[in-house]
C-alpha cells in the first residue's frame, strides 16, 4: 500500500482552521469508548425532534449541558427527565490543546474553557443541514473532532445558508476549529462517505463528530 501523503493545515476562512490527522488513533479510540458510555445514559443518544415536528437524521448525545432546540438545560426534559452527564476535565484539556494547536497560540488555548460537548453520530443517509451554532452566550470558538467515516463539511458565510461556501473533506482524526469571523458561519454536513473509516479508529461504521463549546451559562 502506498504511503499516505500528509495533508497540510489549512485556513478555510478567517478564524476557521482545519488540522488534518490531529487525533492519534489511540486518542480516537479512547474518545469512541467514552462516547459509547455517554450514549447509554444517563440521557441516551437519540434523534432530536425539532419544534416544527421534524426529526434530525443524526443521533445526538450531550455532555455537560443538554441541548434541545434551541437552548441548553441540565435536565433532559425532552428525553427522559434525567440530568445530563458531567463534562470531564480531560475533555476540557483536549479542547484547550485543540485551540492552541489550530491557532498556533498557547494563550488562546489556555483561555478556552469548554463546558459542553454535542456528540453527533452519522449512520446510513444521515446528514446535517446548514445552521449556525448560536445558542451559546459567548463567542468562544467551536472545536470539532471527526472519527470514523469521511464526510463533506460545508463552511458557509454568516449571513445566509446559501453560497458562498467552501466544501472540505474531513477524515477520521481531523480537527476543525471555527471562531473569530467564522464563529457564526452557517455550516453543515451534506454527505458522509460510508465504509471509509480508518480501521484503527475503533468505530466499525458511521461517523462520530464531537463539538466542544463554551455556553457562557451559570452553574
Amino acid at each position: 500500500m502506498d504511503a499516505l501523503i500528509p495533508r497540510p493545515r489549512a485556513l478555510l476562512a478567517p478564524g476557521a482552521v482545519h488540522v488534518p490527522g490531529w487525533l492519534s488513533p489511540q486518542r480516537g479510540r479512547a474518545l469512541v469508548e467514552a462516547c459509547r458510555g455517554w450514549a447509554t445514559g444517563p440521557v441516551p443518544m437519540r434523534h432530536t425532534r425539532l419544534p416544527r415536528g421534524g426529526v434530525m437524521s443524526v443521533q445526538t448525545v450531550c455532555v455537560g449541558w443538554h441541548w434541545q432546540p434551541y437552548r441548553y438545560t441540565r435536565i433532559a426534559t425532552d428525553v427522559n427527565g434525567a440530568r445530563v452527564a458531567p463534562f470531564p476535565d480531560w475533555l476540557a484539556d483536549l479542547g484547550r490543546a485543540a485551540v492552541a494547536d489550530a491557532y498556533e497560540d498557547e494563550a488562546a488555548g489556555a483561555a478556552y474553557h469548554p463546558d459542553v460537548a454535542l456528540i453527533n453520530f452519522y449512520e446510513g443517509p444521515a446528514t446535517m443541514g446548514m445552521h449556525q451554532d448560536k445558542d451559546e452566550r459567548t463567542t468562544d470558538p467551536v472545536v470539532s473532532l471527526s472519527i470514523g467515516d469521511r464526510c463533506v463539511f460545508r463552511l458557509g458565510n454568516t449571513q445566509t445558508r446559501t453560497k458562498p461556501y467552501t466544501d472540505v473533506e474531513l477524515d477520521s482524526g481531523d480537527l476543525l476549529v471555527f471562531g473569530g469571523g467564522s464563529r457564526f458561519a452557517y455550516h453543515g454536513v451534506p454527505k458522509v462517505h460510508p465504509h471509509t473509516a480508518d480501521p484503527e479508529s475503533g468505530l466499525a461504521r458511521g461517523r462520530l463528530n464531537l463539538t466542544l463549546r463554551v455556553t457562557g451559562l451559570p452553574g
